[in-house]
């Protein structure tokens, strides 16, 4: 099916590997070295960007799911184990818990989309093991409240920083706060590679030696394996893409910081126009990295509608919350139970907003919510 010719598109990959050419000259001395398993580019990229995040040790593995799941085995956590986490994620961050036999338990979300701190110690029991924040859509979670629940509770907290690298809360960055984080590298996420990635960082020492196990069959070396585990290492082609990424994701944040506050200018303006029940502009941190752009409008398919027959591509992150997936119900959760996020869900709207946009894009598509509502 031909590609549809967006005037302000949602999705840039044509943009973001437009010239793949300068990549070549590191894939090639990877592939001519047949340098393919943890090899020298991945060890650089693992210690490039523990340095730039300021933890000890970062570790690739095959994708940010893999990131999360072995954080969870690393830790032991498993069957008849709980972890909490947020109804409104995708649908990872919930299969992970799942997947190692433990049981996915949600607390509501605030206003900014991310877990409520307030609500996370009534779901807490006998069986829980850890809490499991997601900075979503690159805005941090409320992070010193829930390591002292965890605190209290004798429980590990495991970020989910899939959309978040290089956001910071309280002047550090995510990814440092947790027993472990996880981070995507999927070509969508600003810190990208050319396929699936990921990465896991952590301070301590001994998780850091198991998480390494973890994601390359336990082997201690090629003829000793400790214990039976996953194949899931960042392949090093991905990760000499990586390491030339890396340097230019300040450059990229700054401008979707840049785009995200025109839009929060423009839109702001719409009021005298439009009722404040009718769109919700996204209230963010400076810290923010604005992986999407999230605003919150009734009439959305709708104005998804308009928008799209303006050339305008949108999408809504997400639409069914994790709970009321048909996969999750065996957990006995009913609509209802998580009112702010299945509220949101019903409201959100994703606009573009990425470092291949200009000014004057932001400008058409505010002009055509403007003409939308007014």
């Amino acid at each position: 099916m031909a590609k549809k010719n967006w005037k302000v598109p949602f999705t840039y990959l044509d943009q973001q590997f437009a010239h793949p050419e300068k990549y070549f000259t590191a894939l090639t001395e990877t592939v001519l070295n047949g340098d393919f398993t943890l090899g020298k580019k991945l060890v650089e990229f693992e210690s490039n960007f523990a340095k730039k995040i300021g933890v000890k040790y970062a570790i690739g593995v095959n994708s940010g799911t893999d990131a999360l799941y072995l954080s969870l085995k690393a830790l032991g956590i498993g069957s008849r184990d709980e972890v909490i986490t947020a109804p409104n994620s995708f649908i990872a961050t919930a299969a992970i818990i799942a997947l190692t036999g433990a049981k996915p338990v949600f607390a509501d979300v605030r206003d900014d989309y991310n877990i409520d701190p307030n609500l996370i110690e009534a779901a807490i029991n006998s069986r829980t093991r850890a809490i499991l924040p997601v900075h979503l859509t690159g805005i941090p979670a409320d992070m010193y409240p829930i390591l002292e629940i965890a605190k209290n509770h004798k429980l590990a907290v495991i970020e989910d920083a899939a959309q978040a690298a290089l956001a910071k809360y309280d002047k550090k960055f995510v990814g440092t706060f947790g027993k472990t984080c996880a981070f995507s590298l999927h070509p969508l996420k600003i810190l990208h590679v050319w396929g699936d990635g990921g990465i896991i960082t952590t301070d301590d020492s001994k998780l850091a030696q198991k998480l390494r196990l973890w994601r390359n069959h336990g082997l201690l070396d090629r003829d000793h394996c400790e214990f039976f585990a996953h194949n899931s290492r960042l392949h090093t082609i991905q990760a000499a893409i990586a390491n030339m990424v890396l340097p230019h994701l300040e450059g990229f944040i700054a401008k979707r910081r840049k785009l995200a506050s025109l839009y929060n200018s423009y839109l702001k303006k719409l009021y005298p126009w439009v009722q404040l029940s009718d769109l919700k502009i996204q209230k963010a941190p400076i810290s923010t990295t604005f992986t999407t752009y999230v605003i919150q409008v009734k009439k959305r398919d709708r104005l998804i509608e308009f928008l799209t027959s303006k050339g305008i591509e949108v999408k809504v992150h997400y639409p069914i919350p994790i709970h009321l997936q048909k996969a999750a119900k065996y957990l006995g959760f009913k609509k209802g139970d998580f009112p702010v996020c299945e509220k949101q869900a019903e409201t959100i709207l994703s606009l573009p907003c990425h470092q291949y946009l200009s000014g004057s894009d932001v400008d058409y598509v505010c002009e055509s919510i403007k003409e939308f509502y007014v």
